[in-house]
């Protein structure tokens, strides 16, 4: 039985799925097999103890990296599988939109798959017709929907299997990866609707790898990692923690050869010395180093890029920083990014030498990642949640040592 205020209740549950380790057309060697002990299977744990509650009105976030068990986990709330422990209970009518397009036939008109993906979420025939024109303005697919499916674009049957899902009355709509439907206009769109739905107390459990998006709409959220609970609480801090997981502290070098087909400068390194996650009152400090091997000059150019907006917010290119001759360069850079609030920085670094020709760059995949946030604001304070934009002016301070 759930308490009056809790939609969604997740209660202790565990997914595993079989996976063949062998194969066999013989019944006498399945036998044997099966009386050695032989299963002729493993287990795979998708899921291990996932509890927790999703209360009427939240706007409910699951995130997590691929293969970290949020689309099985969907897919139980769902009822598309079934737990081996715990169960799941859901207090109203539930719309899952785990897949665009599912359930929709080419050769029915646009019109026809409407009230058959309706009568596929347990809608009747009468509460297809309260919903209809809603469904048909949202898609903006009003002179197209007594054509057959088959003859629409990819961007209207889009734009169709999205607006039948969000605009179905449901209690409770389920979206897995859906946000980025449609083209820009469109997206603009549903970004609109789901500030108001946000607002409207309807309750929405969405997965994304999206935290710009977590952060945006959910008021509450949850970090899946090898389908254990990590982390649930404030969106915020959950998003924070993703990214600083899938950040690596130590990022690899790819070298960049010569005219000559010489490797000039090898193993590049940058460590970062500062937290991960700091305050914008705090300074931001990494270590690079790397080694010459010709007698030349070389510097070390960065950058710090916004991640979300993919601009730059800090570089340092400066030539005023050359140093002479072969052998192992090492360097500490440290910078005050302040005002910055609610941004995940990533810090990229080429070494060049003096006609400023590239001659290796750190690797993107283990760039460090820095998340700067605010730790003084007040929960009713949404504007001073905002991040700054804008270039910041140059004030790296940095020290050599060999």
């Amino acid at each position: 039985m759930l308490k009056d205020n809790i939609a969604v209740k997740v209660d202790h549950v565990s997914k595993y799925f079989k996976l063949p380790t062998e194969s066999t057309n013989s019944l006498r060697t399945a036998m044997v097999n099966r009386f050695k002990g032989i299963k002729g299977y493993k287990k795979q744990h998708v899921l291990r103890d996932i509890n927790f509650e999703v209360e009427k009105g939240d706007f409910f976030g699951i995130v997590g990296r691929n293969g970290s068990g949020k689309s099985t986990l969907l897919k139980i709330i769902s009822q598309i599988y079934l737990p081996e422990q715990g169960s799941v209970t859901v207090d109203g009518k539930l719309v899952s939109f785990i897949e665009l397009g599912v359930g929709f036939n080419p050769e029915l008109t646009g019109r026809e798959n409407v009230y058959m993906n309706g009568a596929m979420l347990g809608f009747t025939t009468e509460e297809v017709d309260a919903m209809y024109n809603d469904i048909v303005e949202f898609a903006e697919l009003q002179d197209f929907m007594n054509q057959k499916l088959k003859n629409y674009s990819s961007g209207m049957q889009v734009r169709l299997a999205f607006s039948v899902a969000i605009k179905a009355q449901g209690d409770v709509l389920i979206l897995d990866e859906v946000l980025a439907v449609g083209d820009e206009a469109f997206q603009r769109k549903c970004n609109d609707y789901f500030l108001e739905r946000k607002q409207s107390g309807k309750t929405t459990i969405l997965v994304t790898h999206d935290m710009g998006a977590v952060k945006k709409y959910c008021n509450k959220a949850v970090l899946i990692e090898d389908g254990l609970v990590k982390a649930i609480g404030e969106p915020f801090d959950v998003a924070n923690q993703y990214s600083v997981d899938n950040t690596d502290q130590v990022a690899e070098d790819t070298e960049v050869k010569h005219e000559d087909d010489q490797i000039v400068v090898e193993d590049l390194k940058v460590r970062l010395l500062s937290k991960q996650q700091i305050t914008p009152d705090e300074p931001i400090a990494f270590e690079i180093s790397y080694n010459v091997l010709s007698d030349i000059e070389t510097y070390v150019a960065l950058s710090l890029t916004d991640i979300d907006r993919n601009i730059w917010i800090y570089n340092d290119n400066s030539l005023d920083h050359l140093t002479s001759g072969s052998g192992r360069k090492r360097v500490t850079y440290t910078c005050d990014l302040k005002n910055m609030n609610d941004i995940k920085l990533k810090l990229e670094v080429t070494i060049r030498d003096k006609q400023e020709q590239m001659l290796t760059f750190a690797s993107a995949t283990n760039t460090p990642i820095i998340s700067i946030n605010r730790n003084d604001i007040k929960g009713d304070d949404k504007s001073a949640m905002d991040s700054a934009s804008g270039l910041i002016q140059r004030n790296g301070q940095w020290e050599f040592s060999s």
